[in-house]
């Protein structure tokens, strides 16, 4: 399907790969591997022919459809989630169109026994044709049923994408793509911004895929669940393997151990030779066995063993200094948006070198204490921070807060002090940032070398509690195990939220599963809590639920009329855009009462300024009461 023939490509003189090739067909799901900044992401670009190789070539048929999901995407602003899906049906959607203004002509026009009037319905006969042989009457069944799997439910169809994450809105365009019937799929990182009921529902699509699918992710278990070929690019070469990623590791291991015994035995044989043509030409008797020898050691093909790429990050995470016993304590800790509870009466208490995870399904809660806890969003009941506490806080976005039009270096020395600033190259060298590499600029950074820099840049500052959202996302493997050990090394306090049981395990004594707007503390690890619940990994915990919430949404379907069900869409939708104003305003609000603390008078000396403050305190109480009036709506139609 496709045939790549010595392809090679190079940035500032030195070659990410070098006259590379492979062939890709149907049925082939490839897990394309390696470290970050190895170039699996410029090769996903060459073969969507979104950027040119220096030489070589790709070949492949003309009516070949090839999806790309990138890692950064563009969206276009005001539509809803089911009309940007529908965005993939182009041909489908053109001849709606068409259709419809034919259906408007022949509504208008009363020459029935024109020519003119029997050609639109002739039109009318091939277009609606052509609609249904391109699956026109199943499109929209289709793409709510890719939507569903991948995390979205039926309210949040008619809501606008702008008012969802990144990461909401990566699902979106992986949708669009998985609808395409594209010949070969391109997914960069494709799970990074899933939870695991929706990662287990895509390697099920994966896995029946007819065509080809090429995947770089650092996800082992999903590698291992969806891929059975294996492409690593590793200094300028790439190893091919029909195995998936686990196998792959053993076989490549396997090969490298008999090519070292192999080139010993040969490095025996040619020094034996050697000594004896030192021997052989002394003698002039013997000159010319000498001779023959040295020939024979020159056609010798020497065997060479497979180069690894053994560059890793260095990274240790110093105390600042002493804090006192108990670092954090949250008492009927809780936080809502008007009546729509996330977290509800959480008590916390963790202590000084405590390491503990935060566990559960996304939207449960995890991410949003850990933003109580650095003080980033409002809350209700208390929560403290104890004596000389210092945060460090890496979010699961924290690679997007870097500005991409600086350069590396700059982004250091931008968030450097005094003491730090003559440290930031020697910090740059230990992530692996080096020589020339670090006037590059942010944006042509893979995710996982930003995600490198934005965790060296988090070193800058001092701590001794460190909160942690998913910091393993797009780090290739090795740099994940080596982050691992640093966090095992770490005497300070650890809180972890993540998803990755791997990463985890052996790394924290105190597991907290988030469930329905509470927690419930593990005295243990993750082995420990998984033990527990009676599985063997946080994906089975995920489908246990699914099944439970499954049979229990079914009963609630049976009882909601098809117009009551339009009507709660409605009602949800307005209730997101509200929840939205009131977040905002709420931010609002405390940055002023920040300013209040810090500089009254100046703050109060700004004209009209308490009729603003208190217009938008008034404003936020009129949010609350349409949350409320909406709340109420939603229970009596649920």
């Amino acid at each position: 399907m496709l045939n790549i023939h010595n392809l090679s490509i190079s940035f500032g003189g030195e070659y990410l790969f070098e006259e590379i090739a492979f062939r890709l067909n149907a049925g082939d799901r490839v897990g394309l591997v390696g470290k970050n900044g190895a170039g699996k992401s410029t090769m996903l670009k060459i073969l969507s022919k979104e950027q040119e190789p220096d030489s070589g070539q790709i070949a492949m048929d003309k009516e070949v459809k090839i999806g790309f999901l990138k890692q950064d995407i563009d969206f276009v602003l005001g539509r809803t989630v089911l009309e940007e899906s529908y965005e993939a049906f182009t041909e489908i959607k053109k001849i709606e169109r068409e259709i419809d203004e034919i259906n408007a002509q022949l509504a208008e026009r009363t020459d029935y026994e024109s020519e003119s009037y029997n050609q639109l319905i002739t039109d009318l006969s091939d277009h609606t044709h052509q609609y249904e042989i391109l699956g026109g009457y199943n499109y929209q069944g289709e793409t709510e049923r890719v939507l569903q799997g991948l995390g979205f439910v039926r309210e949040d169809f008619d809501k606008l994408t702008d008012t969802f994450s990144g990461g909401w809105r990566m699902r979106i365009e992986l949708a669009k793509l998985l609808l395409q019937n594209n010949d070969v799929l391109l997914l960069d990182e494709p799970t990074n911004h899933l939870d695991i009921e929706s990662i287990i529902w895509l390697e099920s699509f994966l896995k029946n895929y007819p065509g080809v699918v090429v995947i770089v992710s650092h996800d082992k278990m999903f590698l291992d669940n969806v891929t059975n070929r294996t492409i690593e690019i590793s200094l300028g070469r790439i190893y091919d393997y029909n195995k998936p990623y686990s196998k792959y590791l053993v076989l490549r291991k396997e090969i490298r151990d008999q090519q070292l015994a192999a080139q010993k035995n040969q490095s025996k044989q040619i020094e034996q030779t050697e000594k004896l043509i030192e021997k052989f030409r002394a003698k002039a008797t013997k000159a010319s066995m000498a001779q023959s020898l040295i020939k024979k050691l020159d056609k010798v093909e020497r065997i060479e063993v497979d180069e690894d790429d053994n560059a890793v990050m260095n990274i240790s995470f110093p105390v600042s200094v002493q804090p006192g016993k108990v670092v954090i304590e949250a008492e009927q800790v809780g936080k809502n948006y008007g009546e729509k509870e996330i977290l509800k009466d959480i008590n916390l208490l963790v202590e000084r070198g405590s390491k503990t995870a935060f566990v559960g399904q996304n939207g449960q809660g995890k991410s949003t204490l850990a933003k109580i806890i650095i003080d980033e969003i409002s809350h209700t009941g208390n929560l403290k921070l104890g004596h000389n506490v210092q945060i460090g806080y890496f979010a699961q976005n924290q690679s997007e807060y870097l500005d991409g039009e600086i350069t590396i270096h700059d982004t250091m020395i931008n968030a450097a002090n005094e003491k730090t600033r003559s440290k930031v190259r020697d910090m740059l060298g230990a992530f692996l940032f080096r020589g020339d590499e670090v006037d590059k600029k942010v944006k042509v950074l893979s995710g996982g070398e930003r995600n490198r820099l934005a965790l060296c840049k988090m070193l800058l500052e001092p701590f001794n509690v460190l909160v942690m959202d998913e910091p393993t996302n797009h780090l290739d493997i090795k740099s994940k195990n080596i982050l691992k050990e640093a966090l095992k090394s770490f005497e300070g306090t650890l809180i972890l939220v993540s998803h990755d049981r791997d990463f985890l395990q052996g790394l924290t004594n105190t597991v907290y599963e988030f469930k329905n707007k509470q927690i419930k503390e593990y005295l243990g690890d993750i082995d420990y809590y998984l033990e527990q619940r009676r599985v063997d990994n946080l994906r089975d915990i995920e489908k246990k639920d699914k099944q439970a919430k499954s049979a229990s949404e079914t009963k609630e379907t049976a009882k909601q009329s098809y117009e009551n069900q339009k009507k709660l869409k409605s009602l949800n939708n307005k209730l997101s855009n509200v929840e939205s104003k009131i977040n905002k305003i709420e931010k609002e609000i405390k940055e002023i009462d920040v300013e209040l603390a810090i500089n009254y008078d100046q703050t109060i000396a700004e004209p009209d300024f308490f009729d603003k403050y208190q217009a938008k305190k008034d404003k936020l109480a009129s949010l609350m009461e349409n949350w409320e009036t909406l709340q109420e709506e939603i229970d009596t139609l649920s």
